[in-house]
């Protein structure tokens, strides 16, 4: 198998921009890589997901089961991996998919609409075992967490683009502010139980870091993990 590398992060993070800094940087240096980002809107497979994100279920994310939107991107996730990039993952240990989201994102958005810790880690296991022991999707090998401070990245997602409609409004995530905040604060309780590295994204007054700045934080983590992989010269 290949070496599976997930950056995740709340909406308005830079997720898209960081994954495709990797994979260039990796491409340039001559490695074996795929770039994946979820969820796949070129896909029927996501047929589910843009309904719910367009609000067709409701407007309120809180308002639609967490279990069954978290099954919702988990098939389209498994039919990406079968189609996009399983084979490619499975020629060679040397093979690297980084993924924009990935089975982490469920764990980080759908504990928001669950109250207490006891119904927050049975949903945590019930996820794992769904996504990773019944679907047979790859665990990552790393999990990088664009750490930004949830006005920043509400702040960031300002004017930008819906990546479903092409249009301004905000799909039902991106236009919930406390939804944002609440998945935010579970990176602290998801990433300790997974290992997940932290990429601080903000400055000590809570403006974004340049993208050159949080690049350099994830190559310096993916030279701790693999040594060979990117040059000594950090």
């Amino acid at each position: 198998m290949g070496k599976l590398i997930v950056i995740e992060g709340s909406d308005g993070s830079g997720k898209a921009t960081q994954t495709k800094l990797l994979f260039d940087f990796l491409k340039g240096q001559g490695r074996k890589v795929r770039m994946v980002s979820y969820p796949d809107y070129d896909s029927p497979s996501s047929s589910l997901v843009k309904m719910y994100l367009g609000s067709q279920f409701g407007h309120d994310p809180y308002g639609v089961n967490a279990y069954v939107t978290a099954s919702f991107f988990a098939v389209d996730r498994f039919a990406s991996y079968l189609k996009n990039w399983k084979s490619f993952y499975e020629s060679s240990e040397d093979a690297v998919v980084i993924c924009d989201r990935y089975v982490t994102s469920n764990m980080l958005h759908q504990t928001s609409k669950l109250g207490s810790l006891e119904e927050k880690e049975a949903f945590l296991d019930w996820e794992y075992d769904f996504e990773f022991v019944k679907g047979g999707l790859p665990v990552p090998d790393l999990v990088l967490f664009l750490d930004v401070l949830p006005d920043t990245a509400f702040r960031m997602m300002k004017g930008r683009e819906n990546k479903i409609t092409h249009k301004s409004e905000k799909d039902i995530h991106e236009s919930n502010r406390d939804f944002l905040v609440r998945s935010y604060e579970n990176s602290i309780l998801v990433g300790k139980k997974y290992g997940w590295r932290n990429i601080q994204c903000c400055d000590d007054k809570g403006n974004m870091e340049s993208v050159e700045v949080i690049h350099n934080r994830i190559q310096k983590v993916i030279l701790e993990k693999w040594p060979l992989m990117v040059p000594c010269n950090l």
